[in-house]
């Protein structure tokens, strides 16, 4: 799963992100799944709060 964080002025999507990937890294490596959110939950320190991330999306495997 690629969770994205897009900037307001992108147009991205799952297709073209996807297709970035091709002939980079072994295709097992290509994410499944992308999904695009506003923001990433950060701890105080401004790291990412991995397990909130893995909480919010555990229904969306």
């Amino acid at each position: 799963m690629l969770i994205v964080v897009k900037q307001s002025e992108e147009t991205l999507d799952k297709a073209s992100l996807l297709a970035w990937y091709e002939g980079k890294v072994a295709q097992w490596w290509i994410p499944d799944e992308v999904i695009f959110v506003d923001e990433l939950p950060h701890t105080a320190t401004g790291k990412v709060k991995k397990l909130a991330l893995r909480e919010q999306f555990v229904s969306t495997r």
